[in-house]
């Protein structure tokens, strides 16, 4: 993995190696980090700091929450994408480790009544991880939340779990000189994931990659990244035209939030250059409608957008207690309906009396949740000469969505139930991340 880091901007803090060995060690399940945290409440604040970061990072946590109450105070980690009770412990505890970690955060002590962000580094392994913390008053004191960026956690584009018709619609994709690539999806659905595997999968010596980022969330060598600044006037728009003046191959805009970033963007993709970008929406289709709600002309959209990439994640089913049962007669019919016009390119097994799917159960390795894990669910919208033409007629969303759909686009649903008669997920897991519209 090719990543760096910048000790002058996030500031280092070290994690007692003795600490981190002894948890690399004990903690395998969220189980163990919880007796651990456990056993260190008592002891030294650096400590039980050192324990909590160390053990959230060991088990793969995203995010680490601390929030008081009225007589005691909560910490929670977000595993899987689903947040989970560590534990409960008394608010003298809490203000000393409130204190600790707005001290490794550089966020200003002696502020509690006003909403804070810092950032510090740690070094695990030689790996450089950032810890980016928030503070945010409450009724019973500051809240804090600390998201974990692990650049182990960025993987290339064969590792996404693609399946072949996906990967191979991806690897053209992004080969392209010039055009649009927009990736959608809410808070937390991997989109940052998607977009570096595909900077890393393109990137090479002969071609010069730039983002613009709010924040950085990975440091890769070999790219120029830059981060925007709005309190200082340096916005993604601002940012966007200097950086088509720097002879970039490839740009990478964090998110196209105003008329300004669109209709930049737009432009450099017409003008000789590969542009990744996310927007929030619920599906692909719906990239169309929310560039032209932005502001920006349908006429301007067609000519540059390659492909838009809906996604979202779903928790992989626990590979230790899981067991394969025959469906109901109504997943049965679900996933036969959902899955009887699918493109000949996607190969599935048989949908027939042999079917079974899976259903969890629940042990030590999975936290008793019967997941482990998670996976991306795509969906890939692309724009050819027809679809282009029909995108000048400015059409509603479900229009849009139809045609794709008649020149073979697998919906994001569709993507779902594949992967519940693949063994991966469940229905009821499909069914809680994604409509079956």
């Amino acid at each position: 993995m090719q990543y760096e880091t910048s000790q002058k901007l996030l500031g280092l803090v070290t994690i007692s190696k003795e600490i981190f060995g002894q948890m690399k060690e004990e903690v395998k399940h969220i189980s163990d980090f919880k007796k651990k945290v456990e056993e260190f409440s008592n002891q030294k604040v650096t400590d039980l700091v050192d324990v909590i970061l160390s053990g959230s990072i060991i088990i793969t946590c995203s995010d680490i929450h601390i929030e008081p109450q009225e007589d005691q105070a909560r910490l929670r980690v977000r595993l899987d994408g689903v947040l989970q009770d560590v534990l409960f412990f008394d608010l003298k505890i809490y203000r000393t480790l409130l204190s600790r970690l707005k001290l490794l955060s550089k966020i200003k002590l002696n502020i509690t009544g006003k909403p804070q962000d810092g950032r510090f580094t740690i070094l695990i392994d030689e790996t450089p991880i950032e810890i980016r913390a928030s503070s945010l008053p409450s009724e019973y004191g500051e809240s804090i939340v600390m998201r974990i960026l692990n650049p182990k956690n960025l993987i290339g584009l064969e590792a996404l779990g693609l399946r072949k018709d996906l990967l191979e619609i991806f690897g053209k994709e992004i080969k392209k000189p010039n055009g649009m690539i927009i990736v959608t999806g809410p808070t937390g659905s991997g989109k940052t994931t998607t977009l570096y595997a595909f900077l890393m999968k393109i990137q090479n010596p002969e071609i010069k990659i730039i983002t613009i980022e709010d924040p950085i969330e990975y440091h890769l060598k070999g790219i120029s990244q830059t981060q925007v600044a709005p309190e200082k006037g340096y916005d993604f728009g601002q940012g966007l035209r200097s950086i088509v003046r720097q002879d970039p191959d490839v740009i990478l805009v964090g998110e196209i939030r105003d008329l300004e970033t669109a209709k930049i963007a737009l432009q450099a993709s017409l003008t000789g250059h590969l542009v990744l970008s996310t927007l929030h929406t619920n599906d692909a289709a719906g990239t169309i409608p929310r560039l032209v709600d932005l502001g920006t002309e349908p006429s301007s959209i067609a000519p540059a957008l390659n492909m838009a990439v809906a996604q979202r994640l779903v928790r992989r089913v626990c590979s230790k207690c899981a067991t394969l049962v025959k469906p109901t007669p109504k997943q049965f019919d679900e996933i036969k309906k959902g899955l009887e016009n699918l493109p000949k390119t996607v190969k599935i097994a048989p949908l027939d009396k042999n079917l079974k799917i899976p259903k969890i159960k629940g042990c030590e390795f999975c936290n008793n949740t019967g997941y482990r894990g998670r996976r991306g669910l795509f969906e890939a919208f692309l724009i050819d000469d027809e679809m282009e033409k029909f995108i000048l007629t400015n059409p509603p969303v479900s229009s849009i969505r139809e045609l794709a759909i008649k020149k073979g686009m697998v919906t994001m649903y569709q993507s779902g139930l594949i992967e519940v008669v693949e063994g991966k997920t469940t229905m009821e897991e499909i069914l809680r991340m994604v409509e079956a519209n």
